[in-house]
Parts: structure tokens; C-alpha cells; sequence
């Protein structure tokens, strides 16, 4: 049984506001109930108007062939509930390399490797930092991050006051997501890390 620790470092704490939020909180549960998890929902004026669902299965992984799957599921919802005007285009893959951080379970996942963090308050005047993931602690994620006038110094961000997080493309970080995808660990798929993807042209209703 999923502890009660375990249970909140794997849900998503990052959410989506606008259009986006909505479709996210359609496609969530259609997503779970498929065996993977939602990353992410982006709705972009690229190719006209897409729609961007990233997905992963719980071990990190993802095939064109799980994109094709969820594609489909997701298509015949959207078409029921029709959440966005106008004509679009679906498009699901996985997180990438540098993939955004939603859950808890993100940031020890990739602890050691670097990642842009930013926060909804400054702290002390900044809201962007950048630096090396040190895990989640308390319920505060870890950075090591330079501070002005202090140096490398590791700093604590409540989940709650995190806007965004990404791991940032780095060749230590291609290296182990390539030797995950070989070995069916976080970050990788049969398809490879970052890769896969299914498109879909919706109409105008």
C-alpha cells in the first residue's frame, strides 16, 4: 500500500491556469486511467492553435505506440466536451530531456542534476534560480544554487511557492537520461528519451 508520503511526492503540484487547466482536468483522469501520468497541458498559437499534452508512464517511459494510445482516449474525450474553440491541433509526447518538474518525486528523481527553478514571491529580490538539485527535504525542494555574496549555498522552496521548474539540457544530463531510456528507468522509453509523439488535427465543430 502507497504510503501517505509516497502518495503526496508522486501527485502533481504545479497546475495549469485558463484553457489549460480546464482541458488538464479533463484529461487527467482519462490519462490515469490509462496507466501514465499527466506532466503537463501547454495551449500555444503554434500551427494556428495546439494543444500540448505531455504524458509518462509511472516509471518514466514512453513509446509512440503509449502516445497513440492516449491520442486516441484523449481525441474522443475532447470531441465530447469540446473545452477549446476553433480548430486545433492534439499533440501528445513525452516530457523530453529537459523536462518540466511537476511532482515532488521529480526533483529526487533527477537529484544531482541542474534545473531552472521559479518562484510565484521574490526571495530576497529574485524569483529565477538556477543551480543543482539537492532532492525535496521537509517538504521543501533542495538547490544548490549561487547566492550574491554568500557563493554556492543551498537553498529551500515550499512546493506551494514553486511557478515553474525544468531540468536544464546539460551533457551530464543527456547522458544519464540515454542510459535510463536503455535500462527502463526514469527519463527514458523504448522510443528513446524525450521522444515520441502523436498529432491530431481537430475541426470546427
Amino acid at each position: 500500500m502507497e504510503s501517505s508520503k509516497d502518495a503526496i511526492s508522486s501527485a502533481r503540484f504545479l497546475r495549469e491556469t485558463g484553457i489549460a487547466a480546464g482541458i488538464a482536468e479533463l484529461v487527467e483522469p482519462v490519462v490515469e486511467g490509462l496507466g501514465f501520468r499527466l506532466v503537463r497541458v501547454q495551449v500555444s498559437g503554434r500551427d494556428g492553435q495546439t494543444v500540448q499534452i505531455m504524458v509518462e508512464r509511472p516509471d518514466g517511459t514512453l513509446t509512440i505506440e503509449d502516445c497513440e494510445t492516449v491520442s486516441r482516449s484523449l481525441s474522443a474525450v475532447l470531441d465530447v466536451h469540446d473545452p477549446i474553440r476553433g480548430a486545433y491541433r492534439l499533440e501528445v509526447s513525452s516530457p523530453g530531456i529537459d523536462r518540466p518538474l511537476v511532482r515532488a518525486s521529480d526533483f529526487e528523481a533527477w537529484k544531482g542534476y541542474e534545473a531552472r527553478i521559479e518562484v510565484k514571491e521574490p526571495i530576497e529580490g529574485r524569483k529565477r534560480f538556477r543551480g543543482r538539485l539537492e532532492g525535496v527535504e521537509n517538504g521543501e525542494v533542495l538547490l544548490e544554487a549561487d547566492v550574491p555574496g554568500q557563493g554556492l549555498a543551498t537553498i529551500g522552496f515550499k512546493l506551494d511557492l514553486i511557478g515553474d521548474a525544468k531540468l536544464l539540457m546539460t551533457d551530464e544530463l543527456i547522458r544519464e537520461a540515454l542510459r535510463r531510456s536503455k535500462t527502463g528507468g526514469v527519463g527514458g522509453g523504448e522510443s528513446g528519451p524525450g521522444a515520441g509523439g502523436e498529432t491530431r488535427r481537430r475541426g470546427v465543430n
